[in-house]
């Protein structure tokens, strides 16, 4: 059996606690960590094997990363459909909020971007299946465990997706220098936000797919921010104007 494993205390608790399929944890000998002990009885309550180690086998599976003390086990990670976030929206009686990810590379990114989804509501994120961050252990560690309970659906291409999501009404926007600002432009209704690659931004053939494009001030030296914190920017406008709304 293929397995994966994730590590750190809340990436596993949020996996014990969503119903994701564990095979086995592994513990940190003679810990007695209060969240550790969680786990531990979660653990015992699902009838999941567990085993204990020392801490330089720990960080030999790990490759060096800081586990915390704890290695789950799990079956490979299940990608959703497009359909799939579309349905969980329709199921909330909500307009679908989605993320593009266009060729987000950096695992550590990708897990930040999901981390948010989770928290402004969204119904999904969408990556390529090429030219992208895998969601692998460094992703569940990076969102905290959010990646749980935010779908992700990985696609062949995003430019047919973003026709695909404009066919089922939803407005597709991006970020790009010189466009409105964010706040100045409506975020309300269906939509999904695309998120460009950390260095190169959105791609040339999916920036011409958006519906409009917002830009974020920047009165700094620098000129650009990190791709999972110009997502929060955007996401949290999102979130703000459906309140209002």
């Amino acid at each position: 059996m293929i397995e994966d494993i994730i590590y750190g205390k809340n990436p596993v608790i949020e996996a014990l606690q969503s119903g994701r399929e564990i095979n086995k944890i592994v513990f940190f000998e003679g810990s007695k960590d209060k969240n550790m002990q969680k786990i531990i009885e979660l653990a015992k309550a699902k009838k999941i094997v567990m085993q204990f180690s020392d801490r330089r086998m720990m960080d030999k599976m790990t490759d060096g990363e800081n586990h915390q003390g704890v290695i789950a086990y799990v079956s490979p990670y299940e990608y959703y459909e497009l359909e799939d976030l579309l349905k969980i929206a329709k199921e909330k009686d909500e307009p679908p909020f989605l993320i593009i990810c266009d060729e987000i590379t950096d695992p550590h990114n990708l897990g930040s971007i999901i981390r948010t989804a989770n928290a402004v509501g969204a119904h999904g994120v969408i990556i390529p299946k090429r030219r992208s961050a895998a969601v692998n252990q460094t992703v569940v560690k990076t969102s905290c465990g959010a990646v749980e309970y935010v779908p992700v659906a990985r696609v062949t291409n995003i430019t047919q997706t973003i026709k695909q999501l404009k066919e089922a009404g939803v407005w597709i926007v991006g970020t790009d220098m010189g466009a409105p600002l964010y706040f100045e432009s409506n975020l309300t209704g269906s939509i999904a936000v695309v998120i460009g690659n950390e260095g190169d931004g959105i791609s040339r053939l999916v920036k011409e797919s958006c519906d409009f494009m917002v830009s974020l001030p920047m009165l700094g030296v620098v000129s650009s921010l990190n791709a999972s914190v110009a997502a929060g920017v955007v996401m949290y406008e999102v979130l703000k104007q459906r309140k209002k709304g």
